[in-house]
């Protein structure tokens, strides 16, 4: 696992977000809870945390081993340059993989491979992730020019990327041109903005930076304990991202991760909040976003209905609406995850492990 030592994932904090921190008198907690290491995190491991869905792919093509690609639904190809980040968010799953950073050579391949092989026919949208691919802007770059040759069909391009708020200098003149709109697709910015205090003057100008350039940006808040588990907060929050022209899309469930357990609501917990934010005429209907898990087998924004069941381990089972038939013939070699399982009607069924309720703040 990157920046893993003894089982312990290893603390990285931007050298912008450790002056914001100093300059508080060396405490932020918005901050500290994302990025510093806590003590609760020395737990001993009762499950093997596996990438956040089985999704990834080995595939040839030109007759060499496609890398860095992950595909998971009909209409979107998922492109990893790097897992290099500015700094480690405790709680994401991403940081924790192995090192890695693609070549030109290997992105123009993803390139040709997205647009010409016969599984990609239907796939409209690249997810660019990593890490975080806004750190090295110039494999941005070839990669962007590469989909306009050679991936016509493609339309959108969506790009992660927590760069604005880690190191917001990077959002420059080099990286507004290589994010312009290209003649076959246009660019999309998601990220995650946990909490408002991270808008620092600094960071909001450099998300208008990226807009200026022609990016629409959208939001994914991670739910935390402690950070965010407050209706008052995520009010704030999503009042001020409908302010600056961010779309509030996913108020994501935190997954559970070795060591991270501190950092989760129960799902239970979550589904209120999210009722309250929608229903309460506290806010606009504009900014509800959808409350989202990351399962084994893709994303699956809760619905009446979603949750079938309960085990003695704290899991519980989500009915999704994908498809199996459908999943083998866009990732083909795909494999069932062990615990998922298809129903009657064919389709997908799987295991999601709950956090253990406390109390959010109504």
């Amino acid at each position: 696992m990157a920046g893993a030592k003894n089982g312990v994932f290893a603390e990285k904090i931007s050298p912008y977000l450790r002056k914001k921190i100093e300059e508080a008198g060396g405490s932020l907690p918005f901050l500290d809870i994302q990025y510093a290491v806590d003590p609760a995190e020395a737990v001993e491991q009762t499950f093997e945390v596996a990438r956040h869905y089985q999704s990834e792919m080995s595939t040839l093509f030109e007759g060499r081993e496609v890398r860095g690609v992950e595909k998971l639904y009909r209409r979107t190809l998922l492109v990893e340059p790097t897992t290099i980040c500015a700094a480690h968010c405790r709680w994401c799953i991403r940081g924790q993989y192995d090192t890695a950073t693609l070549s030109r050579e290997d992105l123009e391949l993803i390139a040709r491979y997205c647009g010409t092989a016969p599984e990609n026919q239907d796939v409209r949208e690249v997810l660019v992730t990593g890490g975080d691919p806004l750190i090295l802007v110039d494999r941005i770059e070839w990669l962007l020019d590469a989909l306009e040759e050679h991936a016509p069909q493609v339309e959108i391009v969506r790009i992660a990327t927590r760069v604005p708020l880690q190191d917001p200098r990077r959002v420059d003149a080099r990286m507004q041109h290589a994010l312009r709109r290209r003649s076959t697709f246009r660019v999309e910015i998601a990220t995650h903005i946990n909490h408002k205090g991270e808008l620092f003057p600094e960071v909001r100008e450099a998300y208008t930076a990226l807009q200026e350039a022609g990016a629409r940006i959208y939001d994914q808040t991670v739910l935390l304990r402690g950070l965010n588990d407050s209706l008052d907060t995520l009010v704030g929050l999503f009042d001020e991202l409908r302010y600056m022209g961010i779309e509030a899309h996913y108020l994501f469930h935190c997954v559970p991760i070795r060591g991270m357990d501190h950092h989760r609501t129960s799902v239970e917990e979550g589904l209120e909040l999210h009722r309250r934010l929608g229903a309460s005429g506290l806010t606009s209907g504009r900014i509800r976003p959808h409350f989202t898990l990351m399962t084994d087998v893709g994303k699956v924004p809760l619905y009446e209905g979603s949750i079938i069941g309960r085990d003695e381990h704290n899991r519980m089972l989500i009915q999704t609406a994908y498809r199996y038939e459908e999943r083998m013939s866009w990732v083909p070699g795909w494999q069932l995850p062990e615990n998922a399982s298809v129903d009657d009607n064919g389709f997908l069924q799987v295991w999601y492990l709950d956090a253990i309720g406390g109390k959010a703040e109504f």
